[in-house]
């Protein structure tokens, strides 16, 4: 162990761009004071900055993605799944190499599905045949919003949530995790599973922002259930930090199952405290800061020190310098892409489409 930890510090200073998307652990040190004082200047940056560019639009639809071109190296389906009383609907676009497999593909899980796919264009999909080959599984909402805020804050969620909304109104949100879950065991991997050939013990799901969040959840609950878990910027802030708490501390304690892989991501802004640009007249958006407020900038990083003396999880964290919380969406998926299937990483470039906010 101690050979271990000489290792992990000595390549903690190495440029981002020496380094592999694996097997390396990337940072750059920031004292607790320097966070709150960047926050501070970001903060009042944005007060006299005009927000409306920058904001997310929440009724952002998906526009034309690699699911609407003709197949070239990968051919997609897709079907709904519905829960057991029809209230929920989930739309599931699945991705196959056109060439037929002649075994068993490894498959990546992708939440906040129609976000996803406008990430891919027919270069990645080229590349991706070409080599592995995995099977890809878009789970989004069935709708055409990029982002279902509403629904993607309850499913993704272990806890619930109660907050001021900024207008003296008090909500609960969120906790539904645990159903969603159920979703994809019970209803959506059968289902891949019986369209495609699919290599279980090379199974993956990959989530940002509260999608991230699900991703510890489910390792922390479901530590089988995939063998390598992506958590891009994960909302550890949820919940007045709950999820920090007594999930963690269980799994710390407890954890001695089959070995599986954790890489953690964040953005390089989102660490110094960051947020871009809000429109800090709102008071929902003043709230929502507040709220983000219950985990500091760093929690992503100091999660995987927690989580790196696990035995038998294996942990990555990697760190994209400048980036904040929207452009990591696109960011991380990439490099997921290249840490999984070895494509060449396209994490540094621009989306297909302009990144903006998801709920953070």
């Amino acid at each position: 162990m101690n050979s271990a930890r000489a290792s992990r510090r000595a390549v903690r200073s190495a440029p981002l761009n020496e380094c592999p998307v694996v097997s390396r652990i990337l940072i750059a040190p920031l004292a607790a004071w320097h966070c709150f004082a960047v926050l501070a200047c970001a903060i009042g940056l944005s007060v006299s900055t005009p927000a409306a560019a920058q904001q997310r639009n929440p009724l952002q639809k998906v526009g034309h993605t690699v699911l609407d071109e003709p197949a070239q190296s990968y051919r997609f389906e897709r079907f709904v799944i519905d829960n057991a009383d029809h209230t929920r609907r989930w739309r599931i676009h699945l991705g196959v190499p056109t060439t037929s497999p002649t075994a068993p593909a490894p498959v990546l899980y992708m939440l906040d599905g129609n976000a996803a796919a406008m990430v891919f264009d027919q270069g990645i999909l080229s590349e991706l045949a070409a080599g592995k080959a995995p099977v890809l599984v878009f789970i989004g909402y069935d709708n055409d919003l990029r982002i279902d805020s509403q629904a993607r804050t309850l499913d993704y969620t272990a806890w619930v949530d109660t907050a001021d909304d900024g207008n003296g109104s008090v909500q609960s949100v969120g906790g539904g995790a645990a159903a969603f879950y159920d979703v994809i065991a019970q209803r959506i991997k059968p289902e891949v599973q019986r369209r495609t050939p699919i290599d279980t013990q090379q199974q993956s799901l990959w989530g940002h922002s509260l999608g991230g969040l699900f991703v510890l959840s489910t390792l922390y609950t479901h530590p089988t259930a995939f063998q390598h878990y992506i958590s891009a910027s994960p909302s550890l802030w949820w919940s007045q930090g709950a999820p920090q708490g007594a999930m963690e501390q269980q799994f710390l304690g407890s954890y001695r199952g089959t070995p599986a892989q954790l890489t953690l991501m964040l953005g390089g802004d989102e660490r110094r405290g960051n947020r871009g640009v809000r429109d800090l007249t709102n008071p929902r958006v003043v709230a929502h800061l507040r709220r983000i407020g219950g985990a500091a900038p760093d929690a992503a990083y100091q999660l995987s020190r927690r989580l790196e003396e696990v035995p038998g999880l294996h942990v990555t964290y990697r760190e994209f310098a400048g980036l904040g919380h929207g452009p990591m969406l696109p960011a991380s998926l990439k490099a997921a892409l290249t840490a999984l299937y070895g494509i060449a990483d396209r994490s540094a470039m621009p989306a297909v489409t302009p990144a903006t906010h998801t709920d953070d």
